[in-house]
């Protein structure tokens, strides 16, 4: 497959953790100047394997190879001193300190007994530049995007004279924009023969850039291709250990009344956004980021005030200024970040589960009925195919398809009429999203209102019946599901209107 030698191997790595066996004698290589996709569903094990490498995790059995030589990697450290650099999906920079600052955070250049400032300054320029980043180093990191701040990491990463770049999900934040500049930092790491080990869900990103794959499935080693040799079905086949017949299931549902209506919805950049949502319907609203997608689900479930317009749910008009009120008229939220809006990540899956629904499990002395919680818990699990050793595993130790899934699994606890979901398969495997769009469809056909915001194009275009599409805070077309292609949404999606 390859004339060069591979300048990483892991050959026969296992570990396990209390209850669960993560990865069994799972081997993976990586060549320089090339772009390994690692491929799996959630929970497939390829954040523990890269932990291993990166130092987070200490393996129980195999060997690590780099450049030929085995080696030990006992922490972060000795994975730096190797020249492996881990660009994660949270975002670690400090929002206080400044660009350059944190590029040169632990590694910092001093004169004398001072920190050299004006050298640091410096050569962030010249790393900033390298990569096209118009940003002055003296920059607050707290000012930047998420995407900016995405870019910083990337940058921070590959400024450290790495060997094996390893990059988790790095577009999910990411403008088209900025996608494309990430594309030409990775070529650009390439030429100066860098390997990269490219985890996405994205399909289109894996058969754009990547060089090989390596599939791994429930901890174990499925195979290892060249990407010309591959479809995107043989992928998906692979990766779910089945053929996954139907990618975007689409289930026809007579509608029925108006459940919910907007009028003249204003806030900040928000301007006159009006719509209405039918008994049975998925209502996708598409967009490019910044449209004023998610401010709009935001304003709908109180966490933002509106400054003008109304809001009817089954033709009332209804006051809300708090989650609260939304909730108390049937209205439910799934925040596209889940770590900061939808977790309490120490507590466990059962705790994350129930949060939303405590009223629901209290008897009439105000106690709550456990064995129902965990009656429920343990339904949802199964319902969702939510990988978990137990009901009470702290949910930060889950992968982060499976702690989407447990917030899904809480709003579906909470019976809503209205269910506004944002990006909600963000992150989720292909096994998984065929679940999800399986569970919308359900809920469609028990007459729910359901909101869907996707940055996906294929989803929307999938499950959508109706897709309302914005622009700088307004809402520039409407489109039947009978005639919505990706050209049009695009076209409202840029501001050009009929």
């Amino acid at each position: 497959m390859q004339d060069k030698t591979p300048i990483l191997e892991m050959v026969n790595i296992s570990k396990s953790f209390p209850g669960v066996k993560a990865l069994d004698k799972v081997s993976l290589r990586a060549f320089p100047g090339e772009v390994m996709g690692l491929l799996g569903e959630n929970g497939a094990g390829k954040s523990t394997l890269m932990k291993i490498l990166s130092g987070v995790y200490k393996k129980d059995e195999g060997i690590i190879k780099i450049d030929g030589k085995e080696v030990e990697i006992n922490g972060i450290k000795d994975a730096k001193r190797l020249g492996i650099s881990i660009i994660h999906q949270e975002l670690s920079l400090l929002p206080n300190l400044t660009i350059y600052e944190n590029l040169f955070l632990g590694n910092e250049i001093v004169k004398g007994f001072k920190l050299n400032k004006k050298d640091m300054i410096q050569k962030s320029q010249e790393f900033l530049k390298k990569f096209n980043f118009n940003k002055s180093p003296k920059t607050l990191t707290r000012d930047l995007t998420v995407g900016e701040m995405q870019m910083v990491e990337i940058i921070k990463a590959i400024s450290k004279n790495a060997k094996i770049v390893i990059m988790d999900e790095p577009t999910t934040a990411l403008t088209e924009v900025e996608t494309e500049r990430l594309f030409t930092i990775i070529n650009q790491l390439k030429q100066q023969n860098i390997a990269i080990i490219y985890i996405s869900h994205r399909m289109e990103e894996i058969f754009r850039i990547c060089d090989r794959i390596t599939v791994l499935r429930d901890g174990t080693f499925v195979g290892e291709e060249d990407i010309k040799n591959v479809t995107k079905d043989k992928l998906i086949s692979m990766m779910v250990g089945r053929k996954l017949e139907e990618q975007f299931p689409y289930v026809e549902v007579e509608k029925g009344k108006t459940i919910l209506e907007v009028r003249n919805l204003s806030w900040k950049k928000i301007k006159d956004v009006s719509f209405n949502l039918k008994e049975g319907e998925i209502l996708g609203i598409a967009g490019l980021m910044g449209s004023g997608r998610t401010e709009v689900a935001k304003l709908i479930f109180g966490e933002y005030k509106k400054e003008k317009g109304e809001i009817l749910v089954e033709g009332k008009k209804v006051n809300i200024n708090s989650p609260k009120d939304a909730i108390k008229n049937g209205i439910a939220y799934l925040s596209e970040d889940r770590k900061k809006e939808g977790l309490v990540l120490k507590l466990s899956v059962l705790e994350n589960m129930m949060i939303a629904n405590l009223k629901a499990y209290e008897n009439k002395f105000k106690r709550l009925n456990k064995k129902k919680q965990l009656s429920d818990c343990k339904d949802y699990i199964k319902k969702l195919s939510i990988k978990t050793s137990s009901p009470y595993q702290i949910i930060k130790n889950l992968s982060g398809g499976n702690q989407q899934k447990v917030i899904i699994a809480r709003w579906l606890l909470n019976s809503p009429k209205v269910l506004i979901i944002d990006e909600p398969t963000r992150g989720i495997d292909v096994g998984a999203k065929k679940e999800i769009y399986d569970i919308l469809n359900q809920l469609k056909k028990q007459g729910k209102g359901i909101i869907m915001i996707s940055s996906e194009m294929e989803e929307i275009l999938g499950i959508s019946d109706r897709i309302i599409v914005m622009h700088e805070g307004r809402i520039t077309g409407e489109i039947s599901r009978k005639e919505a292609n990706q050209e049009l949404i695009m076209k409202y999606a840029v501001g050009l209107t009929d």
